[in-house]
């Protein structure tokens, strides 16, 4: 075989396990997703009170409401920063139908692969220490962060104990790192 014969497939095979490696590592990081933001503005959830069949409509009161029929929170916590820059506020709120949601307000972090909202068991700790710890224990995947930036809400399970969580993260399913967190306060 000829040297330049040989040079070429080299060249070609390089240029090939490049594109591969290229194109395995724009999947896993997604770096385009630091320049796009998602911003989600979903306001609070309400859930009217069931009425029996049959039953003749509401009439409005001049009375206010009741405690039981206004949202009420349970517990509240600043986001501080971990893997990245994140603000906002996460609150735990009671529905007046009896169901529980938890609230993101005014987040902002950056966008990422596989960013997940869980409520833990985990403390929460600033700087590099905080970034990992939790998945080490337990969790409640509350579903996939719908925005990088606003006002979100995600559903609590019912079967869910509340006390049995003390925070909220941010968390990165693809390099299991944490973006941001709270702590949660009981009100």
């Amino acid at each position: 075989m000829k040297d330049g014969t040989r040079r070429r497939r080299l060249v070609v095979g390089a240029l090939i396990a490049a594109t591969v490696v290229l194109g395995a590592g724009l999947y896993w990081f997604q770096p385009w997703k630091i320049w796009q933001d998602d911003r989600v503005s979903e306001a609070l959830p309400t859930a009217p009170a069931a009425m029996p069949e049959g039953a003749p409509p509401a009439r409005t009161s001049t009375h206010p409401p009741s405690p039981s029929s206004v949202p009420r929170t349970l517990a509240r916590g600043d986001l501080i920063s971990h893997e990245h820059d994140t603000t906002g506020t996460a609150k735990v709120i009671l529905l007046p139908d009896g169901s529980r949601t938890l609230r993101l307000e005014n987040l902002d972090t950056s966008n990422g692969p596989e960013l997940r909202v869980w409520l833990t068991d985990a403390p929460v700790k600033k700087g590099v220490d905080g970034w990992r710890v939790f998945d080490d224990g337990k969790y409640v995947n509350l579903g996939k962060l719908k925005g990088n930036k606003g006002d979100q809400n995600y559903p609590v399970p019912a079967d869910v104990n509340l006390a049995d969580y003390s925070s909220v993260t941010i968390w990165c399913d693809r390099f299991d790192v944490s973006f941001g967190a709270a702590e949660l306060t009981r009100s």
